[in-house]
């Protein structure tokens, strides 16, 4: 397998260079679900054809308050169907991208269990080779690439499974460059677990986003993630159930002042259909939760408190645009030895 060409940042529609992405949201979802459950169970608010036009209308909508890239986040046990989201994504004016990854905070499905190096059917690990083909030659057959590799730690910590999934990402990172980014529980410091399980195999802080640091208002931590390197996902904006935006704003701001605009990115978590989350939960528990929140809404807080355009234009733009282009260096194939310079 060829590493990906570094520079290229991959579309739904195909490469792009770094400088064509434009304004940037990216830690978004077009539609979380749950296979077995949608088979068997079906949703009583999911219906496909009208979720696909209320999402080109959504993405639509974005792009006229200017926003020009989304990054989807659904990955492995999410419900990621690319080729639905395809659907989407030839229709309307931004761009997407894909992620690879497996989202779960505790175990993974009983496949795992048995496929595997030193397992019942022995073999290289098939996480590995899932995130490293869905970067270099495309999900699911699709040829829709992905551009960045999601993983998880929640409350349950690092177990055997989560622990295997962070190690398999930092893999498929050392080979491909691309970026890591992270779901976390900022009330629990885990962030900075995170950093050090990706940084011990390999993975620089340059090229982590510890997810999710917006619901969090402890500025020492934010701070010690960044001044290690890594990037803070101010990410959930519209997620008032958790933190309101207020209180976000003020967060981003007092890191602003602090110099940190270079190691920062917003976004919303949001999603056009969420099983988790239905449609007719959020519009009565959390209203803001949209795509437009942060141009129509977070933009004017932030500018209102004192952030410059230069700011915005960092935090949505530039450093998104070096997130997405893949590290440029020499790799090695998976399952080599870690000693050849690594």
């Amino acid at each position: 397998m060829t590493p990906v060409p570094g520079g290229v940042v991959p579309t739904f529609r195909g490469s792009i260079r770094p400088a064509e992405i434009g304004p940037t949201l990216i830690h978004e979802h077009v539609f979380v679900g749950h296979p077995e459950l949608d088979l068997n169970h079906p949703h009583p608010e999911w219906d496909l054809e009208k979720a696909v036009e209320e999402a080109v209308a959504a993405l639509t909508r974005l792009h006229d308050l200017g926003i020009r890239t989304v990054v989807d986040l659904t990955v492995l046990g999410l419900g990621r169907d690319v080729a639905r989201v395809a659907r989407v994504a030839e229709r309307v004016p931004v761009h997407l991208v894909a992620a690879t990854g497996y989202y779960t905070s505790n175990v993974l499905p009983p496949f795992f269990r048995t496929h595997g190096p030193g397992r019942l059917v022995d073999g290289p690990d098939p996480l590995v080779e899932y995130f490293v083909r869905d970067i270099e030659e495309g999900i699911a057959g699709t040829g829709i690439r992905a551009g960045m590799i999601k993983v998880v730690t929640d409350e349950e910590g690092f177990t055997d499974d989560v622990a295997r999934v962070f190690t398999a990402a930092a893999e498929a990172h050392r080979h491909t460059g691309v970026t890591v980014t992270t779901h976390s529980r900022p009330a629990l410091r885990n962030g900075l677990d995170q950093l050090a399980f990706l940084r011990d195999r390999g993975v620089a802080p340059e090229r982590v986003v510890i997810g999710h640091s917006g619901d969090s208002e402890d500025l020492d931590y934010l701070r010690r993630l960044m001044d290690e390197g890594a990037t803070i996902g101010m990410d959930r904006f519209g997620m008032e159930h958790v933190l309101h935006d207020d209180r976000r704003v003020a967060t981003v701001l007092a890191l602003l002042r602090l110099g940190y605009a270079d190691r920062m990115v917003l976004s919303h978590d949001a999603a056009c259909f969420s099983r988790m989350t239905p449609p007719s939960w959020r519009a009565v528990h959390a209203p803001h939760w949209l795509y437009e929140n942060i141009p129509r809404r977070v933009q004017p807080m932030l500018h209102a408190g004192g952030a410059t355009e230069a700011d915005i234009h960092q935090m949505i733009v530039t450093n998104p645009a070096r997130l997405l282009a893949p590290a440029t260096q020499n790799f090695r194939r998976p399952g080599a030895p870690a000693d050849l310079g690594w």
